[in-house]
């Protein structure tokens, strides 16, 4: 079973101090990916995080995900990289400490864009490294783009050009948050299930993000993940907290803890 796994930068960063890991629970997360990866040993998964406030907070200084002209929107193009996979270190660092074979495929050097819109990305590296039992790790990165000059791709924008190429049974977005809330910002009833025909009652109600976020908030991601499960057939894509105990785990041996949503 192939199944997608982010971890948001919210749950991996402080997203209210710039550039502060929370290196404990990036720990506590390879623990559990490992025990799954040692009992499980014919599940394929690809792992990509964000960039919290790594590279969120360099991106909203130079306005990187709109496009990239002159050369001091290049340098913060090449200071979003850097920022970006310094976090990306740090969360290798973690899952080859946990006894994970973690291997970073790095979207800058494989995946152009029109657009805002991944329009090429040879597949064989990744593909290559899921037959071998590897764990390949991607991360919301910068990569040139046709039209732009330059932009930011989100994790959400690269699982969903990869979940229409090679069909994952499930996409797991860990962050923060419990689910998808009712009623943002009171927060006291988690939607459990939904689809594309009941995302229109809850609309209104979804909130944005803590901290600097490019890439849109929960919204974006809600909207942008309902309309991938219609367009490949069976997935499903779970969004939850990864701060619960053992919930990354338990959402890897297919469990729902958080919002279920499916066609």
């Amino acid at each position: 079973m192939l199944i997608f796994l982010k971890l948001g930068g919210s749950l991996i960063t402080n997203k209210t101090r710039p550039y502060t890991p929370r290196l404990e629970v990036l720990d506590d997360l390879a623990v559990q990916i490992s025990m799954v990866f040692q009992e499980n040993s014919g599940m394929r998964l690809v792992l990509g995080h964000g960039s919290g406030s790594f590279g969120h907070e360099a991106a909203s200084q130079f306005g990187t995900r709109t496009g990239v002209s002159g050369k001091k929107a290049w340098r913060g193009f090449a200071e979003v990289w850097y920022q970006a996979s310094t976090l990306n270190r740090l969360v290798v660092t973690a899952m080859r400490n946990a006894g994970l074979p973690a291997v970073t495929l790095s979207p800058l050097a494989a995946v152009t864009a029109r657009d805002g819109q991944v329009i090429s990305w040879d597949l064989a590296p990744l593909e290559a490294a899921l037959e071998n039992g590897l764990l390949p790790i991607l991360q919301g990165d910068v990569v040139f783009d046709q039209t732009r000059g330059g932009t930011i791709l989100s994790t959400e924008d690269l699982f969903a050009h990869l979940a229409r190429q090679l069909h994952p049974k499930r996409i797991l977005l860990a962050g923060l948050e419990t689910g998808v809330w009712e009623d943002f910002p009171l927060r006291t009833h988690i939607i459990g299930e939904m689809s594309l025909q009941s995302f229109e009652q809850y609309a209104m109600s979804l909130g944005g993000s803590t901290g600097a976020d490019v890439t849109g908030g929960m919204k974006a991601k809600v909207t942008e993940m309902l309309s991938l499960v219609e367009q490949v057939p069976g997935l499903e894509v779970l969004i939850f907290s990864g701060e619960t105990p053992g919930s990354v785990r338990r959402a890897l041996q297919g469990e729902n803890p958080g919002t279920r949503m499916h066609r």
